[in-house]
């Protein structure tokens, strides 16, 4: 009897073995597999934002780059959320269902990224997320969510000081009537955009820091779009005809609609407009004499970034063993202030 349970059990571990070491091979097999495929689902909140389009064109550029140095295929499906949430949030979804190894995500209303976090908990799918940064308790919630942006506190003081010094160098470049007062109109981003908040405060700061005496005429909300800046802009030279000395602008978008409806007002007063971003567009705007001022981020470090925490992630390796994240999540990267003498 015990020479045939000895047997029952020799078996069964001969059993066990064989299965377990097909269960191993296979695994290794499909690692293996993996090693050879990245899959990068990337949601932009607006795929016709000029700042966004140039990024995802470099992170293009980077995959390009990368599957070449690697030999991994890089599949990235890149889609416009057109600024609508559950679109984005569908999309999303798609990725998922879609079996992806890592999601970029540039979200439409950063105040909303508990559902896309959630659903890549489920999935187990790292997210990257880029330029618009969701809320800090949500970053908290998974070690696998990454953000990459710029300080748009820094981006707010680069352009405040652009001003600043012009001022020094002569007052009569900004104070065109000489009243002893600049008197400026603000173009800002979006009311829920931490970006648009911060750049605002810190580019006022600056310039009253920097001893430049300041007079609001007004503002508006142009949400990053070069036409609604060109319409504010256009308003307030009709309610404002010779008081505007200066317009300070949360992007480059906004910046170029502001000087387009110089243009079209045939102003020849040199009213100073500054930017933030150093978009194409805005370099180009700054050769013409467009803007006098931007805030170039450097694109190409920001796409590589991006892309080299969502390869990492997305082949399960360690992050921080390739690019180096403050608090394991954060990627600030580097800003440069330029001005159409410079230029």
């Amino acid at each position: 009897m015990k020479k045939k349970y000895s047997l029952i059990a020799v078996l069964l571990v001969a059993v066990i073995l064989v299965f377990g070491c097909l269960f191993f091979q296979n695994r290794s097999h499909e690692e293996k597999e993996e090693k050879k495929t990245l899959r990068v689902g990337v949601t932009l909140y607006r795929g016709d934002d000029s700042f966004i389009n140039n990024l995802c064109g470099k992170m293009e550029e980077k995959a390009k780059a990368y599957e070449k140095e690697t030999g991994v295929k890089v599949i990235l499906d890149v889609v416009d959320g057109k600024g609508n949430q559950n679109t984005q949030n569908s999309q999303v979804d798609r990725f998922i269902s879609l079996g992806v190894d890592v999601i970029c995500v540039n979200m439409v209303d950063r105040s909303a990224a508990s559902y896309i976090i959630s659903r890549a908990m489920e999935g187990d799918i790292p997210v990257v997320f880029f330029n618009r940064e969701p809320v800090e308790e949500d970053m908290n919630r998974w070690e696998k969510l990454y953000y990459v942006g710029e300080s748009a506190k820094e981006s707010a003081v680069l352009q405040g000081n652009i001003l600043v010094d012009a001022y020094k160098k002569d007052p009569a470049t900004l104070d065109l009537n000489g009243d002893g007062k600049v008197s400026y109109v603000l173009l800002e981003g979006e009311t829920s955009h931490q970006d648009s908040l911060i750049r605002t405060e810190w580019s006022i700061q600056t310039l009253k820091d920097g001893g430049v005496p300041l007079e609001k005429i007004t503002g508006g909300i142009g949400n990053w779009e070069k036409s609604q800046g060109s319409a504010w802009m256009e308003k307030w030279l009709d309610e404002y005809p010779d008081e505007i000395e200066l317009v300070i602008s949360n992007n480059d978008d906004m910046a170029l609609g502001a000087a387009d409806a110089l243009e079209r007002k045939k102003i020849t007063r040199p009213i100073k407009i500054v930017g933030i971003d150093g978009t194409p567009q805005g370099i180009e705007g700054l050769s013409s004499g467009k803007l006098f001022g931007t805030v170039q981020c450097d694109s190409d470090e920001y796409a590589n970034v991006v892309f080299q925490i969502a390869a990492a992630a997305g082949l399960g390796q360690n992050v921080q063993e390739i690019v180096s994240l403050e608090g394991g999540k954060y990627y600030n990267c580097r800003q440069t202030a330029l001005t159409a003498d410079e230029n």
